[in-house]
């Protein structure tokens, strides 16, 4: 009827018309939530460099070492299972390349492309300038010998070999250090070797074969007494350049190789500094059984070993941990170590515990809290310790992290604190995700293992053997830790100190072997300066990221007995502003098995912890604003926020707490809500609003005044509805987000009351029809109280002001015509239904 009555209708409408009428019939199946997050992450990570990884599947362990290096190093990352003939992902977008570095698991699976992906994989290389790196594991199915398919590289695999040295003309090296040889076999007899006669190879490690006997032929030409096990492609044959490891990661020296190869690779943009800063914490430095204590010969050795390591690094002091009511507590040739080290204690670094080495999350009262830390400072001050070091260490982590408040503020009003550190942020293992926050003015860094606890004592004593120690010095755990993090605090304790002073041991061995095998220049500085140039470093770990102690039992034993999790909501009403999210709230709260938040006596109804600087104040805030549940499992508690919904980082910081958590979310026509926020702001005063017309700040240009430009983006962003569902579903499930027919709620509240009920699980279900009553006067539905009244939001709700101009609609309509788009795609995907108004707005707007 309509292309009847309107035959000047033109072509592009009509088949956008057709387009919407096909997207409006179909009910789309939803995406997997694996695969739609796994879109979004790679389209919202343009701007850093990101390495395209191939593994075999996601379970197999080099997969797993090479993704470990990644994130160890803080690189952006995105792995792919290797095709065979299937698809290659996509590598570009808007004429730029999406990775600056392509790591193969298995090379077979790079070199045995089909001929369309190679083609396509080796021209993104040439154009973009991409270098690949490549293992090759021998396996029982493996030729003993062979030419690599399409290179001028020839294999020679199942090898034992011995005696690994570093190639010093080897052009990647970088924090390798050249013309090292590790004596001695190699681990395993499955190592491949390569020989090219091109130039374009460059063997960036070699070894020897473990056997006497000579390999008679190897491609064209007899094997040399050296053989490269990796080698570097230096791009002369076709352009693009290749860093081959002939075994796995399993060997540390190929750890070291990686991490170079990927700096050259990518022309340093993935590449740490050479400066490493290390800082040896001592715990408990008085704190200890007798037999396990420091004497004097200890305290002399712990001075000796501190002046040699300040000869290669510079500045190096250990820091001692106090707590004073241990001081005398062991035998006398133990106190007498106690005397020694206050004797020398400005030879040291000093920083104070508890003064009983008590947990600070036991204590409740701050005052409390701070005269057992005073008792600590009485101490210092007494025996001439300096107090000055702004640097504290809570015992067994209690209280940094999950913050105890209490801690903080005693920290600061007794010592002073600026700095502290813990391992459990975000959580103990794996280690490579600890990272750094500021709370409460205090820098907090992650800290260290290095093998040693409480308990190790002695070295023929140490778990799995005194070789495991070794391993970790020599290229393991502890070796790794330096090369991958440019601050390491290292916890270490008293006991590692005598006995068999492991703790000496470990750490002139560590030094040692870093700078025999690299260029790095380690280096040491107090804790308020290592904490300043950590957060130079990485200053995007400046805002912390609280998550559920209740989901963590470490953190559940570490953190208060008087706070439970159960005061946190099970679901959230998101905004965005002006949609009716203060009516949906004030409907829920009818509810009897639904309970809101505290009203904020600022913010009213609104808590607003996720989106902004409330943030900062933790979680013991944000649950005061909840009861205490009279039935955790039937009670059902939330707030409402409506400026979270278009607010970069809450969603993140949502489902950092409550990952659990149900999503609700009001949308109107995004006009309709445009011009509701104009309005708000004129009722509040706004200039910009008083002094323009809405017609004028839509569409004000970049060059309009900065308070309309402001005006202008809380105008429209808010209503660009897809993007910010997008940014929602990057951290929550599908199944976990409703949207609100906003128009819908307006005009039949109790149908859609009756729709969130049934997503929510609440029960029992609530008669909203019962409960509602429509108000002529206002305009709206209202609470039906007793004698059949209307009891109403407050005046500012329900506002009256005039019609949306035409032109101003007319322009709205077609600055979110493709918005409204992505939103009915992004709808059908999820398979929710499309709100009335949404409907209506694309099929005016189709034939407009």
């Amino acid at each position: 009827t309509q292309l009847i009555l309107r035959p000047r209708l033109s072509l592009h409408r009509l088949i956008l018309a057709l387009i919407i009428f096909c997207l409006l019939s179909m009910e789309a199946p939803p995406l997997p939530f694996s695969r739609l997050r796994q879109v979004k992450a790679v389209d919202n990570s343009r701007t850093d460099p990101v390495v395209l990884v191939f593994v075999e599947s996601i379970y197999s362990q080099l997969g797993q070492e090479i993704v470990a290096i990644l994130e160890s190093s803080r690189f952006h990352y995105r792995t792919e299972i290797a095709p065979g003939k299937g698809d290659m992902p996509t590598l570009t977008e808007r004429n730029r390349g999406r990775y600056t570095l392509i790591i193969y698991e298995n090379v077979l699976k790079y070199v045995n492309l089909d001929a369309w992906n190679r083609d396509l994989l080796d021209k993104y290389c040439t154009e973009y300038g991409v270098g690949v790196i490549g293992f090759f594991k021998a396996n029982e199915n493996s030729l003993l010998s062979a030419q690599l398919k399409g290179f001028p590289l020839f294999l020679h695999s199942h090898l034992g070999l011995r005696d690994y040295r570093i190639n010093p003309n080897a052009p990647l090296l970088y924090i390798t250090k050249p013309n090292q040889v590790e004596q001695g076999p190699l681990p395993g007899d499955d190592w491949t070797i390569f020989q090219s006669n091109h130039s374009t190879y460059e063997p960036v490690l070699l070894a020897s074969t473990k056997s006497s006997e000579a390999l008679s032929h190897f491609g064209p030409s007899p094997l040399r007494a050296l053989h490269a096990t990796v080698v570097q492609d230096l791009g002369l044959h076709d352009g693009i350049q290749r860093v081959l490891f002939g075994n796995n990661l399993n060997y540390w020296l190929h750890k070291l190789v990686f991490v170079d190869a990927i700096a050259y690779l990518t022309g340093k943009r993935l590449c740490l500094s050479l400066d490493r800063h290390i800082l040896v914490d001592v715990d408990d430095i008085f704190v200890g059984k007798e037999g396990t204590r420091m004497k004097v010969s200890d305290v002399e050795a712990l001075l000796n070993t501190q002046n040699k390591l300040r000869g290669l690094v510079p500045n190096f002091t250990f820091n001692l941990g106090f707590s004073g009511k241990f001081y005398h507590t062991g035998t006398d040739e133990e106190d007498q170590g106690d005397d020694m080290l206050l004797q020398h204690r400005m030879d040291f670094w000093w920083f104070p515990h508890m003064w009983s080495h008590m947990q600070p999350h036991l204590f409740h009262n701050v005052s409390v809290l701070a005269e057992q830390m005073r008792l600590n400072k009485i101490f210092a001050q007494e025996h001439g310790i300096p107090t000055d070091m702004g640097y504290a260490v809570a015992p067994h982590h209690s209280g940094v992290y999950p913050v105890h408040s209490q801690l903080y503020e005693a920290w600061k009003s007794v010592w002073g604190i600026k700095v502290t550190s813990t391992e459990e942020y975000p959580h103990l293992r794996p280690a490579r995700y600890r990272r750094g926050f500021i709370h409460n003015g205090i820098q907090v860094l992650p800290r260290q293992t290095c093998g040693l606890f409480t308990h190790t004592i002695f070295y023929n004593e140490y778990p799995g053997g005194s070789k495991e120690l070794d391993k970790s010095i020599r290229g393991g755990e502890l070796f790794l830790t330096v090369l991958l993090n440019p601050i390491s605090i290292f916890m270490t304790h008293l006991s590692n100190y005598g006995n068999d002073r492991l703790g000496l041991y470990t750490f002139e061995s560590l030094v040692k072997f870093v700078q025999c095998w690299t260029n790095l220049r380690l280096q040491t500085l107090p804790p308020v300066q290592l904490a300043e140039r950590y957060f130079q470093i990485f200053p995007e770990e400046r805002d912390p990221l609280w998550q559920n102690p209740c989901h963590d039992k470490r953190h559940k034993d570490i953190w208060s007995k008087e706070k439970t999790c159960d005061r946190l909501p099970k679901f959230l009403v998101i905004g965005p502003q002006k949609t009716g999210t203060t009516a949906l709230h004030s409907f829920l709260s009818l509810h009897p098995a639904i309970t809101s938040s505290f009203p904020s006596p600022i913010t009213f109804e609104e808590i607003q912890f996720f989106s902004g600087v409330n943030y900062d104040n933790g979680i013991d805030w944000y649950m005061d604003f909840f009861p205490f549940p009279s039935n955790v499992s039937t009670d059902f508690m939330f707030e409402k926020s409506a400026n979270y919904f278009d607010t970069e980082v809450a969603p993140k910081r949502a489902a950092a707490l409550l990952p659990r958590a149900k999503i609700l979310a009001v949308l109107i026509n995004p006009s309709d809500r445009a011009y509701s926020w104009y309005q708000h702001q004129r009722a509040h005063q706004d200039p910009a609003a008083l002094n323009n017309t809405f017609h004028e700040v839509v569409t004000a240009g970049p060059s309009a005044p900065r308070d309309v430009l402001a005006l202008q983006r809380r105008c429209l962003n808010p209503g660009v509805y897809a993007s910010h569902l997008e940014r929602w579903l990057q951290h929550y499930q599908p199944s976990q987000l409703h949207i609100v027919d906003g128009a819908l709620l307006r005009s039949n509240p109790a149908l859609v009351m009756e729709g969130i009920q049934r997503f929510l699980s609440v029960t029992p279900i609530f008669n909203y029809t019962q409960a509602l009553i429509y108000d002529d006067s206002k305009g709206f539905w209202c609470q039906r109280v007793e004698g059949g009244r209307a009891k109403c939001l407050g005046k500012s709700k329900g506002r009256k002001y005039p019609e949306m101009s035409p032109e101003s609609r007319a322009f709205l309509a077609e600055y979110y015509r493709e918005h409204n788009m992505e939103l009915l795609r992004l709808l059908n995907r999820l398979g929710q239904s499309l709100p009335s108004w949404l409907r209506q707005e694309l099929q005016s707007t189709s034939w407009s």
